[in-house]
């Protein structure tokens, strides 16, 4: 009989479910450290919410667990790498909170508007200052989103039940899902200089972080109002504070924060301010819904070897795992290369393609899609996995195509990734070596055969002699080692591609010396 340890609190209904399906369930939350490190060892699962951290010396200790599973949608407090170099499947519940995180914003936003949290401590004080809280309608005012996927589009659904008028800025959003929504499409910077009250809704990634910079916030239009209940770190807390405290932002409502717990900040100080201590997901309901749906995604996965909302693993069966795998790390690796090489000029994101050819094309691809589309969305969402991908891109108004090719060409089996944005369409393609090893084939087109690396630098530039050596010389000055190196060309003097192995990052003033070559058209930094 597998057992499961609960280490934080969840609804009673998760043990339930854990018994009712013959799973021996021990309950034991608010262990320190050290007691949960002494007793881990005895079980199958762990289940916890974010007080629990699953660290590398946890999993260390822990050699018959098999699968952690989050009843929420963060992993911060799980080292996925570790778990996953272990062999420990690590789920969560992404979608079980949104309706009250949504809610949460719109409440925020309520609160904001009519300085109810000021209003109900200057009553409860004895103090009638009945013309000191002036506030504003949301009648009528423009709502602006940022980040307009699967919690954004419910609070876009509730503002314009508010009469509000909604834009969004979100390098997802297609034009098809924002006129289904209701929602204009905007640059970031067009919607600052138009929105009333802006929300946050986007993940915290490279590309996120401190996407309200000082200079961003000083776009905003004089008297506007700030709500943030995604992520800590995507709004620059020092630089809201002068904006605040010189009048040119009317108010912010903040439950998120760069350090948490927050327990001292300028922010505070402020009485334009609303602040909530990471309450989004903070409702009985919620709470509910991902204590049940932890425990039978947990359930299914110790009984039957079935796998749903994993972090580290794609959604297959126990038989098909172990032929798929090789293929989907190949799909991972080759949707993670066009993702990276799609940049923010290339315009928006509409179409990402799948191809199969060979053996490949007789598996079962839905996974191996998932993955390819999990590593095309990953470099721009952040926690994007095998299994919330294609429910990203839907929401997105991403068009996904699969397609099946009867041809056998030069390989066994080959995958290929296009994707296609306002601007370009590129594909990448890819096969294994000796059924195991993922192996680069061709870049839009050209054949260049590599294999993949952690550290990757993707050159753009024209066919023509003298390119090889300046490049060398710039990594050779700075003293980067190159690995490998590989080229391709579409024709003598035409476009060619350098693609090259490093041992270590590319810094990024080399990269704009690289940029700066002559005959150089692009540089791009690959990670894998």
């Amino acid at each position: 009989m597998p057992r499961v340890l609960i280490s934080d609190k969840l609804s009673p209904a998760a043990i339930e479910i854990f018994q009712q399906r013959g799973i021996e369930t021990v309950f034991r939350p608010g262990l320190a450290p050290a007691e949960l490190r002494a007793i881990i060892g005895e079980f199958d699962g762990l289940a916890v919410r974010s007080a629990t951290k699953v660290t590398r010396e946890l999993l260390d200790a822990a050699p018959r667990l098999k699968v952690v599973g989050r009843a929420g949608i963060g992993v911060d407090n799980v080292d996925v790498t570790s778990a996953t170099a272990r062999g420990v499947v690590v789920m969560n519940t992404p979608y079980g909170n949104a309706i009250t995180t949504a809610e949460h914003a719109i409440a925020m936003m309520f609160a904001l508007a009519r300085q109810i949290p000021e209003a109900s401590a200057s009553t409860k004080a004895g103090r009638w200052e009945k013309n000191r809280f002036m506030g504003v309608e949301l009648f009528g005012k423009t709502l602006g989103l940022i980040g307009c996927g699967n919690i954004g589009s419910i609070v876009a659904d509730r503002a314009i039940g508010l009469h509000m008028k909604v834009v969004a800025f979100d390098p997802f959003l297609s034009d098809s899902r924002a006129l289904e929504l209701g929602v204009e499409k905007l640059e970031l910077n067009a919607l600052l200089e138009r929105a009333d009250f802006v929300t946050l809704h986007a993940p915290l990634t490279e590309q996120t972080r401190n996407i309200l910079s000082r200079e961003n916030l000083a776009r905003l239009k004089k008297g506007a109002r700030l709500i943030n209940c995604a992520r800590g770190g995507l709004v620059d807390e020092a630089a809201l504070y002068d904006a605040l405290k010189s009048g040119h932002l009317a108010g912010a409502a903040l439950d998120v924060f760069e350090v948490e717990p927050a327990v001292d900040s300028p922010l505070f100080t402020l009485e334009n301010v609303v602040c909530t201590p990471h309450l989004g997901a903070a409702t009985a309901e919620a709470q509910e819904n991902v204590a049940l749906q932890v425990a039978d995604q947990m359930a299914d996965y110790l009984l039957s070897g079935a796998v749903s909302n994993a972090i580290n693993m794609p959604s297959v069966t126990a038989e098909e795992a172990p032929r798929l795998k090789p293929y989907m790390e190949l799909a991972r690796l080759l949707g993670g290369m066009a993702g990276q090489l799609t940049q923010a000029q290339d315009g928006a994101l509409k179409a990402i393609r799948v191809e199969y050819e060979g053996a490949v094309a007789e598996l079962n691809r839905r996974p191996l899609t998932a993955a390819a589309l999990a590593g095309v969305l990953g470099p721009m969402l952040g926690a994007v996995n095998m299994v919330n991908a294609p429910v990203v891109a839907k929401e997105r108004g991403i068009a996904v195509a699969e397609t099946v090719h009867e041809r056998r060409g030069d390989y066994a089996s080959l995958l290929r990734v296009t994707v296609v944005t306002d601007r370009y369409e590129r594909s990448v393609a890819g096969t294994l070596v000796g059924d195991a090893k993922p192996r680069l084939v061709e870049i839009k087109g050209i054949a260049v055969e590599a294999d993949f690396a952690p550290h990757m630098l993707y050159v753009t530039n024209q066919d023509k002699p003298g390119f090889i050596g300046r490049f060398g010389m710039v990594l050779a000055n700075a003293g980067i080692n190159i690995a490998t190196f590989h080229l391709g060309r579409a024709a003598p003097g035409g476009d060619a591609i350098c693609l090259v192995a490093l041992d270590g990052p590319m810094p990024e003033p080399v990269l704009a010396e690289v940029r700066a070559l002559p005959l150089v058209m692009q540089a791009v930094p690959l990670g894998f």
